[in-house]
């Protein structure tokens, strides 16, 4: 393996960055079925790179129905579902692969390639995409406890219980920020390694299998959704259509990222309306509405109370909560109306719940610039 160690990139290189970043972000968000012939061989031959043996294999349509087979087997034999094995298998391909290739690279190098493949398309698509849909699932497991389970602790702690199993699976989506960097580093660097079967498996986990949960003697393989949309900063989105689609029928509704019922996801966002707001009581899910609704709208079907105005400006507190202050206490809704003397249209925006006068708004707005200082022009 050589030893020398590359210190920068040249310009063809550079361009290819973006190129294999967007390869794995495919990759990761590609849609099943899978192949579960294909499937069951690579999760075969990654025990075996781990020193496992061969398990019994079970595919399920979504990963809540592995919650269940999980909880399901819990009255057998310890030794069928005695430890996890993420990490294991997680530090014999992505650890040992990286490793490597990292320890032919400069090290100011090594960080420029970390942030722009590996750590920016896993944050990307754990935070804004997979870590609400994981939420959403464990929150449907909770809402689905037996009654005799329906207590506030119980659920709770059946909520946390199962919340851990979906936090523990691997996630092959997620492995594909390792992988953007792994395959730069092999296919356009050239960078040497010793670890070709491990790099194949690793490739076929993250191309061909849905969440997986590994144990011992079984291994539970989930299906992939067979629709995923995602808005352009790669967090679920969808208008009047599931963001997320399984083959079973379970479906997830989101509004840039915000996961929402599904008789508001059903709808066309020009359809949601703003009497809605006043009965929500999910911030997040009341947020959303009103970017969707938006605030003009919202500003001319509900009642709003005036507190100031100047010129073509006024201050609006609207009849509900939408955020909370540091003591957990609710915040209402501030607005901004702006109306053109000339055509009648009106805009709003969200300003701060402190505000206490249009002109502090104003200069809220305009990045603290008072108002006397610039003539509005529309």
């Amino acid at each position: 393996m050589s030893q020398t160690k590359v210190k920068k990139l040249t310009p063809a290189q550079e361009a290819e960055i973006p190129v294999y970043r967007d390869k794995w972000r495919a990759i990761a968000l590609s849609t099943g079925p899978i192949d579960r012939s294909q499937a069951a061989e690579t999760i075969t031959l990654a025990y075996r790179a781990s020193g496992k043996q061969a398990p019994e294999i079970i595919f399920c349509d979504r990963p809540y129905q592995a919650a269940n087979i999980i909880d399901s087997h819990a009255d057998k034999p310890r030794s069928h579902f005695r430890s996890q094995l993420e990490s294991k298998v997680r530090s014999e391909f992505e650890k040992q692969l990286l490793t490597c290739l990292r320890g032919q690279l400069e090290n100011q190098l090594k960080r420029q390639l970390q942030n722009q493949l590996e750590n920016e398309l896993y944050t990307q698509l754990q935070s804004q995409l997979w870590s609400p849909l994981r939420e959403h699932l464990a929150m449907e497991i909770a809402s689905k406890l037996p009654i005799d389970l329906s207590g506030q602790r119980a659920r709770y702690l059946h909520y946390t219980h199962l919340n851990k199993q979906l936090d523990n699976c691997i996630q092959p989506e997620l492995w594909a920020g390792g992988g953007s960097l792994l395959d730069f580093c092999i296919s356009v660097l050239n960078c040497a390694h010793s670890y070709g079967n491990i790099w194949t498996i690793f490739q076929s986990l993250v191309k061909t299998c849905g969440w997986i949960f590994p144990y011992d003697k079984v291994c539970v393989v989930c299906e992939k959704p067979i629709a995923l949309s995602a808005d352009s900063n790669h967090r679920l989105h969808a208008e009047a259509a599931p963001a997320v689609q399984f083959a079973d029928g379970f479906a997830i509704y989101a509004y840039h990222g915000v996961i929402l019922p599904e008789w508001y996801g059903r709808l066309q966002p020009h359809e949601w309306q703003s009497k809605w707001l006043l009965k929500e009581h999910n911030a997040l899910v009341r947020r959303a509405l009103i970017q969707g609704i938006g605030c003009d709208r919202i500003c001319q079907e509900l009642a709003a109370t005036e507190l100031d105005t100047w010129q073509e400006y006024t201050l609006l507190k609207m009849d509900f909560e939408d955020d909370f202050d540091d003591s957990g206490m609710p915040l209402p809704v501030f607005l901004l109306k702006m109306t053109c003397p000339s055509t009648g249209f009106v805009h709003a925006l969200r300003v701060p719940p402190n505000m206490t006068s249009a002109q502090e708004a104003i200069c809220w707005v305009n990045w603290g610039i008072e108002p006397e200082e610039f003539s509005v022009q529309t």
